[in-house]
Parts: C-alpha cells; structure tokens; sequence
C-alpha cells in the first residue's frame, strides 16, 4: 500500500467517523422521553383536538334544527 493511499484511507475513516457521531447526537437529541413534561403536555393537546374534532363531527352531521336550537341554547345563556 502506498503512503498516499494510506492517507486516505486515515482521512476517509476519520470522516466517516466524524459524521456517524454527529448523526447518533443528532437523533439522541432529537428523541422526546415518554416521561418528559413535554410528551405529556403533547398527550394533553392531542386529547383537547380530539374532543373538539368530535364537537365539529357532531355539528356537521346533525339536523339543521337540532344545530340551530342548541345554538340558540348557548345564546340564551
């Protein structure tokens, strides 16, 4: 083997080490913790979306009448 490819092979293997590394820390980094604050205040909005996607669901599907005497209902109080 020659000195200069053995050069590169050195410089090859130091970068391709190099980027390994940076992308393990990147994915690390960027992983959420089940248990963290964060997942469950994520948990919380999810549930809080749900619950209005099914209001929005019920709106759309019932009668005119029906929709416009619980609005009325909302109105009055």
């Amino acid at each position: 083997m020659s000195f200069w490819t053995a050069i590169f092979l050195i410089v090859l293997v130091a970068t391709l080490g190099r980027a390994y590394s940076a992308r393990q820390r990147t994915l690390r980094r960027d992983k959420v913790a089940p248990d963290s604050g964060e997942a469950a205040r994520l948990r919380a909005e999810v549930t809080r979306l749900n619950d209005r996607i099914k209001v929005l669901e019920r709106l759309a599907t019932d009668p005119a009448k029906r929709l416009s005497d619980e609005i009325d209902a909302l109105k009055d109080k």
